[in-house]
């Protein structure tokens, strides 16, 4: 479980600190402040680290191996011409460093490149061992209605997608899970079923919601309901079931509210089964709505945080904080309240 991510001169960021809380963590910002890059970084070493032992064929790490992987996985799901087009563009060279701490004593990660990188990678701190159930990145569209034969036309073609699209297609096509899991699998998975109307099912390689009046194709189900659908499909698979960790990129993008209120209690009820969550967002209406449901007996026990990015002379800095309260001023945010109370005023004239 990851609990802090220091970014030196990555992209937009000259330095910061990022805090996170085990269960829910919401990273607010204009557009171009970087979110996506935050939630990037992290998965990048999260999935390099929960893969290790298997790629390399080793218990614990070595340099040698992280120093190709974490250049591998940079370049496939930042998908830069060079590496060092990802450090933060300033006068003369520049160095980015990133480091990534968990929860548990083992020690942190941290590597390092410069703007002059074309794939190469320094490993400054190497953990003694390896960490994690494999992560999950959504982006900002479903999969489901692209998952036929993309994963093995993306393994033999070059095609422009980043490589987090590939990392959750896999997943989404894994067998249902089977065992001691079954309970907490059927106890997630009933009210996301209840909300789709059916169960979502791979049928000859393609995704299907089957309803008690047939099975209706993915393509046909408002993009929303896709969007839960993919949770549902890796909670059955126990992807997202146990101590695992999802990154979701503008979660409410292409939603409507009803469908936001939805989605936000789903990321909870994620939370509450164990699993920690990373969300990009810059909805006035998703944030208020899981400060709401933070705030109720359901959730009382979720630990969260927040983290607002604001753009400086100086690089994007954070601020950060349990509430949302904490965050400073997101114009984004603001521009929404200042409309309500304009359409207010003018309501009142």
């Amino acid at each position: 479980m990851l609990s802090r991510l220091i970014l030196k001169n990555l992209t937009v960021f000259s330095e910061v600190d990022f805090e996170f809380a085990p269960g829910l963590n919401v990273i607010v910002g204009e557009n171009g402040a970087g979110k996506t890059h935050v939630l990037k970084a992290a998965y990048t070493a999260a999935a390099v680290s929960a893969r290790g032992e298997k790629d390399s064929g080793s218990a614990t790490p070595t340099k040698s191996y992280l120093e190709t992987a974490v250049a591998k996985k940079l370049r496939g799901v930042f998908r830069p011409d060079e590496l060092g087009r990802l450090a933060r563009r300033q006068a003369g060279r520049s160095r980015c460093e990133i480091e990534v701490r968990y929860k548990t004593t083992s020690p942190r990660l941290g590597f390092s490149f410069n703007t002059a990188s074309k794939s190469e990678v320094a490993i400054d701190q190497l953990p003694t061992k390896w960490e994690g159930e494999p992560p999950i990145f959504f982006p900002t569209r479903e999969l489901l209605t692209i998952y036929p034969g993309f994963v093995s036309l993306y393994e033999t073609t070059d095609l422009p997608f980043e490589e987090t699209w590939r990392d959750t297609c896999i997943l989404l096509g894994a067998p249902l899970a089977k065992g001691p899991r079954l309970s907490e699998i059927k106890n997630l998975l009933e009210p996301l079923e209840e909300q789709l109307g059916g169960k979502v099912i791979l049928d000859e390689g393609r995704f299907y919601l089957r309803t008690q009046t047939g099975n209706l194709e993915a393509h046909l189900i408002a993009e929303g309901m896709r969007k839960l659908a993919m949770i549902a499909r890796l909670i059955a698979t126990a992807s997202l079931i146990g101590t695992g960790s999802l990154f979701w990129d503008e979660p409410e993008s292409n939603l409507n509210p009803k469908v936001i209120k939805k989605v936000s209690r789903t990321i909870l009820n994620l939370c509450k089964s164990g699993i920690q969550v990373f969300v990009a967002s810059h909805s006035l209406f998703m944030m208020r709505e899981l400060d709401i449901l933070l705030k109720s007996a359901d959730f009382e026990n979720v630990k969260a945080r927040f983290f607002g990015l604001h753009n400086g002379e100086e690089g994007v800095t954070v601020q950060q904080g349990e509430t949302i309260d904490d965050i400073g001023e997101i114009d984004s945010l603001q521009e929404e309240l200042s409309q309500s109370d304009r359409y207010m005023d003018s309501e009142a004239e």
